[in-house]
């Protein structure tokens, strides 16, 4: 003989307890997923190739862009910031308030000792990493061209 399932009858109050705790359990998902989205990045790739290498060498640190102007390292640096940046930084580099907006940043070497220093070592204030260090990550060579890239978006305003 073949049984038909008949689910139990769930009196009012139950119900409501399933329904609200279904509705924390989306809740609680939506939210964790919104916190991981800022900090949980794996930082992509970049092809420096097209570059030429740094002097005296790629892993003595400058405090000025030798690619400053450089039409390749602008377009290198456009696609790294797109890909690496930009999370945080904002498309084009404007920046909805989560990090700093880069167009801002002051032009020449001044603008690039700070640039570099951020780049390179990050930024972490009482424990919180506001800005993961990326030099070590992504290289001199890919520092050094989103930073040209960055001056080519430079604003005053």
């Amino acid at each position: 003989m073949i049984r038909k399932f008949t689910p139990p009858k769930l009196s009012f109050r139950a119900s409501a307890r399933l329904i609200l705790a279904s509705a924390m359990a989306v809740a609680t998902i939506g939210i964790s997923s919104q916190l991981l989205a800022h900090g949980n990045v794996t930082p992509q790739p970049v092809d420096t190739s097209a570059l030429p290498d740094i002097q005296p060498d790629n892993d003595t640190w400058l405090t000025h862009n030798p690619y400053r102007g450089n039409a390749k390292a602008i377009e290198i640096g456009e696609s790294a910031f797109g890909q690496n940046c930009a999370r945080c930084h904002g498309l084009g580099a404007i920046s909805g308030g989560i990090a700093p907006d880069l167009r801002y940043l002051e032009l020449g070497d001044s603008g690039d000792e700070w640039f570099v220093q951020r780049y390179h070592h990050g930024s972490s204030h009482d424990g919180k990493v506001y800005m993961p260090p990326m030099g070590e990550i992504l290289g001199q060579k890919a520092g050094w061209a989103i930073r040209a890239w960055l001056e080519t978006k430079h604003t005053d305003e």
